[in-house]
């Protein structure tokens, strides 16, 4: 078996041949590495990059993001998803300058104080900008440890992801543990992949487990599976001239801090005949005979089926009843360009200009 120190010299020294050129990598700086971190928590390196580099632009400093008002952190946020990552990063900041006077805590276990800053992200700050020997451990990291030693220990667990953390820290070289954590989830990244990993052309090849025994397929366990809930809106986008009628969504569900229309949520899936009976509101004379076709959007545990309607009022009277009738905000065309919007309703107004 390969010794801790040999490992991480061949893991640092393919990181150095093959790591992208990322400005996260080229800073110290923990505002921007926790940045950097919390943006590409389940999103893909090339959505994050944009986003990372509009918010250190906007907010070049923790001081910079805890003065923004939510409203504005929300709106550069959009697209991203996981808006409660956005309302953390906000609080985090805030808490930041207030409690540690704008300097982050420099420790693994003091970063996981923070809100929003779990283990991962604690790890990922520590070793990165403050050289902590600690070990970040992801889905990269996971695939590589369970394939190269033969870890069968399923890593949705608490079990699995303790024995993978100690696993990782036994590696970890106190010297580099930037490089080396830096390099694991590269090499989960762009080598050691989910699918169809590139075992012809690796340096663990010829210890690899999983090679040997052809587990690739099978290597990291994960058997937890998240059952995926249907939900079926119904949006009510009602006009008159160049106002619209809008409501920011307070409850504790998705986009939560964010702005969209009156909506009519149904467990199934109806036709327009079944809203009519329901719906005895304002709204209801201008349902359309036959409704447009669903859009359907993922969310990471939920599938959304939703219609957009537009409701066209042609007397201001009528809008302000509807407005008082549904409990919804008046805004302007400008208004609207400005306050945060899921991203479907985002699309949609892009599609109807």
């Amino acid at each position: 078996m390969i010794q801790p120190s040999a490992f991480a010299q061949k893991i640092i020294g393919w990181y150095m041949d093959h790591k992208r050129p990322l400005p996260w990598r080229e800073t110290t700086d923990p505002y921007k590495i926790w940045l950097s971190e919390i943006i590409l928590q389940q999103t893909r390196v090339a959505q994050g990059l944009p986003y990372y580099e509009r918010f250190v632009k906007t907010y070049p400093t923790v001081e910079a993001l805890a003065a923004a008002p939510q409203q504005n952190v929300l709106r550069l946020w959009q697209g991203l998803g996981y808006y409660s990552r956005a309302r953390n990063l906000h609080t985090c900041a805030k808490q930041i300058v207030e409690m540690y006077r704008a300097s982050f805590p420099t420790s693994f276990n003091e970063l996981q104080k923070l809100p929003g800053v779990g283990p991962y992200t604690a790890a990922a700050i520590a070793s990165i900008a403050f050289k902590e020997s600690v070990a970040v451990v992801d889905g990269n990291v996971y695939r590589v440890l369970a394939r190269v030693f033969g870890i069968e220990t399923d890593t949705a667990s608490t079990e699995g992801k303790k024995y993978f953390f100690e696993k990782a820290n036994q590696l970890v070289p106190a010297k580099d543990p930037d490089l080396f954590n830096q390099a694991m989830m590269e090499f989960g990244a762009l080598h050691c992949l989910p699918q169809n990993p590139k075992c012809d052309d690796c340096i663990f090849s010829s210890m690899c487990i999983a090679r040997k025994h052809e587990l690739q397929n099978v290597l990291p366990v994960k058997s937890k599976k998240t059952k995926i809930k249907k939900r079926y809106f119904y949006y009510f986008d009602i006009r008159f001239k160049n106002k619209r009628l809008m409501k920011q969504r307070t409850a504790k569900d998705i986009w939560q801090g964010l702005y969209d229309f009156y909506l009519i949520e149904k467990k199934r899936a109806v036709k327009s005949t079944d809203l009519l009976l329901e719906e005895k509101s304002t709204v209801s004379a201008h349902l359309p005979a036959k409704l447009p076709p669903a859009i359907k959007h993922l969310l990471s545990h939920q599938q959304l089926f939703i219609h957009l309607m537009a409701v066209n009022l042609k007397s201001e009277k009528e809008f302000l009843r509807a407005a008082r009738q549904l409990g919804l905000q008046i805004f302007s065309k400008k208004h609207v360009e400005q306050i945060p919007k899921p991203i479907v309703i985002e699309k949609y107004f892009k599609s109807t200009e």
